[in-house]
Protein backbone atom coordinates (compact mmCIF):
# COMPACT_ATOMS: atom_id res chain seq x y z
CA UNK A 1 0.00 0.00 0.00
CA UNK A 2 1.22 3.52 -0.69
CA UNK A 3 0.86 6.63 1.45
CA UNK A 4 -1.52 8.37 -0.97
CA UNK A 5 -4.08 5.56 -0.41
CA UNK A 6 -4.27 6.07 3.37
CA UNK A 7 -7.32 7.77 4.92
CA UNK A 8 -7.19 10.57 7.52
CA UNK A 9 -6.64 9.21 11.02
CA UNK A 10 -4.82 6.11 9.76
CA UNK A 11 -1.48 5.19 11.29
CA UNK A 12 1.21 3.35 9.42
CA UNK A 13 4.91 2.58 9.30
CA UNK A 14 7.06 3.36 6.29
CA UNK A 15 8.44 0.28 4.54
CA UNK A 16 10.25 1.60 1.45
CA UNK A 17 10.77 4.62 -0.78
CA UNK A 18 10.30 3.93 -4.51
CA UNK A 19 12.05 6.94 -6.01
CA UNK A 20 15.52 8.37 -6.16
CA UNK A 21 17.22 11.51 -7.40
CA UNK A 22 16.18 14.92 -6.07
CA UNK A 23 12.68 13.78 -5.03
CA UNK A 24 13.99 10.77 -3.13
CA UNK A 25 16.58 12.93 -1.40
CA UNK A 26 13.96 15.55 -0.49
CA UNK A 27 11.64 12.93 1.03
CA UNK A 28 14.51 11.39 3.02
CA UNK A 29 15.51 14.87 4.24
CA UNK A 30 11.93 15.35 5.47
CA UNK A 31 12.26 12.15 7.54
CA UNK A 32 10.79 9.48 5.26
CA UNK A 33 13.01 6.55 6.23
CA UNK A 34 12.07 2.87 6.69
CA UNK A 35 10.52 2.36 10.11
CA UNK A 36 9.23 5.94 10.44
CA UNK A 37 5.86 6.23 12.17
CA UNK A 38 3.29 8.16 10.10
CA UNK A 39 -0.26 9.36 10.84
CA UNK A 40 -2.41 10.90 8.10
CA UNK A 41 -3.82 14.16 9.48
CA UNK A 42 -5.58 15.49 6.39
CA UNK A 43 -5.85 14.14 2.85
CA UNK A 44 -7.43 16.47 0.30
CA UNK A 45 -9.21 14.19 -2.21
CA UNK A 46 -8.79 16.29 -5.35
CA UNK A 47 -6.24 18.95 -4.53
CA UNK A 48 -2.91 18.77 -2.73
CA UNK A 49 -1.54 18.50 -0.07
CA UNK A 50 -1.46 15.44 2.17
CA UNK A 51 -0.77 16.56 5.74
CA UNK A 52 1.08 13.99 7.84
CA UNK A 53 2.42 13.66 11.33
CA UNK A 54 5.82 12.05 10.85
CA UNK A 55 7.67 11.00 14.00
CA UNK A 56 6.10 13.83 16.02
CA UNK A 57 6.09 16.74 13.54
CA UNK A 58 3.79 17.83 10.70
CA UNK A 59 4.82 17.51 7.06
CA UNK A 60 2.84 18.38 3.91
CA UNK A 61 3.59 16.65 0.61
CA UNK A 62 1.83 16.32 -2.72
CA UNK A 63 -0.28 13.31 -3.70
CA UNK A 64 2.12 12.51 -6.55
CA UNK A 65 4.98 12.41 -4.01
CA UNK A 66 3.02 10.29 -1.51
CA UNK A 67 2.54 7.53 -4.09
CA UNK A 68 6.28 6.72 -3.88
CA UNK A 69 6.13 5.98 -0.13
CA UNK A 70 5.28 2.33 0.60
CA UNK A 71 3.68 1.80 4.01
CA UNK A 72 2.03 -0.89 6.13
CA UNK A 73 -0.76 -0.45 8.70
CA UNK A 74 0.39 -0.11 12.26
Amino acid sequence: MTLDEMKPGARCVMVDLHTDGPLGQRLMDLGFCPGASIEVVRNAPLVDPVVLQLDGYHVSIRHDEAKYVEVKHQ
